[in-house]
């Protein structure tokens, strides 16, 4: 079977997403672009006999290497450069997402031109001729509608008709051996018996320009550079320090950098102008032209945009924003604990039921009290006890999704813009802080959207004290137990308290660090869509499945370890304090006696809660001996007071050794140990004194 990749590129809130999972399906993988903690997305499909690798690129408007997403992008085009690229298009408006098209077509790339979102064009009375504008770009164009998978089919023909185009003398009829896959047919928009090439749509520059252009492409062709060199050149005109970088380290060329300024200085006399400035303008003058040439507009834009406005002018206004905010957080832990509790009782049944059936089986068999011991309080109350909590988990990841897609997130970042400009936060940071409800170490990767540094330091460290999904269920656990009827408000508290205290960190770690004014927010809005059911249950299912992989790999190995710790030395009691892990947690157990839980099993959970913060259910679930257990041990050690105190040192507490690592690679070892310093500190500190008061009260 042949195979070919393909990557998808497109500005953020393109709809690339949902392409990527359209085209893939359940064929998915993750992991980090090399070097970096950036999420890749990768995955393939099958179509007319071709395996086809995805390779799903991060949101960029442009390849300009400003910011790490953008530069991973560009990197992975030039480097790997791949058999065709999706550039994935908002149709509705085509002026800005057209520029990244421009600059793939400048660098070469065997472009594939998606107009998504046709039906939002459409109802704001677009029209495209998509055969123009395939014929002024030279390149394939396809119609679709990701969110409900229309004109996908077409995108395969337009991808497989895009690579093998490269190879084949165009005939415009029948006798084309790729004439049923060809998108265009008889509107083919290259010239007949021509060979079909990936060749630019000829922008011309400022005559001084392409002058300078030519004298750099010169240079890099007596020294026998590789790749496109008009690319190149205008990259090195423009100041790319990457691209100035490995054309020195790699060719040789040692006087480059003086090379390229005295040129450009030259170019910028003559055309009395910023050479950058002049390039990006030219680029978008032709864009403009394209889009005058091939978009009309017949008729006043639809009443469901100006519903939109007025939607927005109620959600985001100074008022009513952050109340809308703070309902929405409470109504998704309402839908978290309304569903999901229900459903986490059966799986706990079921856990209790498989947990006395194989104990059953196994002292019928004759198998020793340790093996017994081992899969009934070690794997199955250990690991159980965690993973009866999924269907929370599932929900929490529903939603979220569901925020995500109907474009309420990136407004709620505007929202929460000036209140924390006025704390030392950039308002893009809220963004990966939401995102942090979900999983830190993703938060952490996405904070490489904000261009300063410092943002990016700050941001991080303050994410650590947003709850996790691997928090949830020691939430739920204790709110259920200790707050019956009054969970959702109990678990609320904890989510808003997490807020709240990144700002107040923030607050101060901007006052010792970085004292530089803060950056305005500058983003778009995405236009308000109806949730697709498809996509929404499929990101829930992938987010979730890292939950499962903790469950079966982490959890499993920690919960086999606290089994072994509490077995040993050989004769004592299972669990006791005589055990080594009850002496371990007899060491520490007294740190902890000032915030009501001062017992060793508690100091236990939490120092196995590090490894992953599932574990601290886990812990209590396999020395007590399961969740339905539980439910009725855990008030012999825990008041509602103390219950809380111990909920919020979990919230506050040393972040999970995969978020330390996150943060290590992200911004090094100084700010990982800053966080686990900081977070240990105030952890204790507010659970004692939340617990001191308390008992006063």
């Amino acid at each position: 079977m042949r195979r070919i990749k393909i990557a998808l590129a497109g500005n953020p809130n393109s709809g690339k997403t949902s392409i990527f999972n359209n085209l893939t399906g359940s064929h998915q993988r993750t992991g980090n672009w090399p070097g970096v903690t950036v999420e890749k997305r990768e995955g393939y499909f099958t179509y007319r006999g071709i395996k086809i690798e995805v390779v799903d690129l991060p949101g960029i408007y442009s390849l300009s290497a400003a910011s790490i997403d953008e530069k991973i992008a560009r990197d992975y085009l030039f480097q790997e450069k791949p058999d065709a690229v999706v550039c994935i298009v908002d149709s509705s408006n085509l002026e800005r997402n057209l520029y990244l098209v421009m600059e793939l077509i400048e660098m070469g790339m065997n472009v594939v031109i998606d107009l998504n979102m046709a039906d939002l064009a459409e109802a704001e009375g677009l029209e495209i001729d998509e055969e123009k504008l395939s014929l002024l770009f030279k390149r394939p164009i396809v119609k679709t509608v990701a969110n409900k998978g229309a004109g996908i089919d077409t995108m395969k023909d337009a991808i497989i008709f895009a690579y093998e185009s490269m190879k084949i003398t165009c005939e415009c009829d029948t006798t084309c051996p790729f004439y049923s896959m060809c998108p265009f047919k008889k509107s083919c928009p290259y010239p007949s018996s021509t060979t079909i090439v990936s060749e630019s749509p000829f922008i011309n520059y400022h005559v001084s320009a392409e002058n300078a252009v030519s004298e750099v492409s010169t240079l890099l062709s007596n020294y026998h550079v590789n790749g496109n060199l008009r690319w190149l050149s205008l990259k090195l005109l423009e100041g790319d320090q990457h691209i100035m970088h490995m054309v020195r380290e790699k060719y040789g060329i040692k006087n480059i950098e003086n090379f390229i300024q005295t040129l450009a200085a030259k170019v910028e006399k003559e055309i009395d102008n910023d050479i950058i400035t002049s390039l990006i303008e030219t680029r978008y003058g032709f864009i403009k032209g394209i889009v005058s040439e091939c978009v009309t507009r017949k008729r006043r834009r639809k009443a469901s945009r100006e519903l939109s406005d007025k939607i927005d002018r109620v959600v985001m206004s100074r008022v009513l924003g952050i109340p809308i905010f703070l309902a929405m957080m409470y109504l998704t832990f309402k839908i978290v604990f309304a569903l999901g509790g229900p459903l986490s009782d059966l799986i706990s049944a079921g856990f209790d039921y498989l947990s006395s059936w194989i104990s059953n089986l196994l002292t019928g068999i004759g198998a020793s009290n340790a093996l017994i011991s081992f899969i009934t309080n070690g794997v199955i109350s250990g690991a159980g006890a965690v993973i009866v909590f999924l269907p929370n988990i599932l929900l929490l990841f529903f939603v979220i999704s569901i925020l995500e897609d109907s474009g309420y997130m990136t407004r709620a970042a505007f929202v929460m813009d000036k209140f924390m400009h006025t704390l030392g936060l950039h308002g893009k940071s809220f963004i990966p802080m939401i995102l942090g409800f979900g999983c830190n170490v993703p938060a952490i990767m996405a904070t490489r959207t904000l261009k300063s540094r410092k943002d990016r330091i700050l941001t991080i460290l303050v994410i650590p004290l947003m709850s996790c999904s691997a928090r949830l269920p020691i939430y739920v656990l204790f709110a259920s137990i200790f707050f019956p009827g009054h969970e959702d408000i109990v678990v609320f508290s904890l989510y808003l308290l997490g807020i709240v205290l990144a700002i107040f960190v923030a607050k101060v770690m901007k006052g010792i660090f970085f004292k530089e004014e803060v950056a305005p927010l500058i983003m778009e809005l995405p236009p308000y869509r109806l949730p697709q059911w498809k996509n929404s249950l499929q990101e829930m299912w992938l987010r979730s499945r890292l939950f499962l992989t903790k469950a079966g790999t982490i959890i499993f190995g920690t919960v086999v370890v606290i089994w072994i710790l509490s077995s040993l030395p050989v004769g004592v009691e299972y669990a006791s304090g005589e055990s080594i892990i009850g002496q371990i947690g007899k060491f520490i157990a007294p740190i902890f006696k000032p915030a009501g839980f001062g017992f060793w099993q508690a100091a236990v959970a939490l120092i196995f809660g590090i490894l992953a913060k599932e574990v601290v259910v886990g812990t209590f679930g396999t020395l007590f001996g399961g969740a339905k257990i539980l439910s009725n041990v855990l008030p012999h050690y825990f008041t509602p007071i103390s219950a809380y105190s111990f909920m919020v040192m979990s919230l506050i507490y040393i972040p999970c050794i995969a978020t330390v690592a996150t943060i290590k690679s992200e911004v090094g070892w100084r700010w990982a140990l800053v966080t686990v310093s900081y977070s240990l500190i105030l952890g204790w500190f507010l659970s004692v004194l939340i617990y001191q008061i308390g008992i006063l009260l």
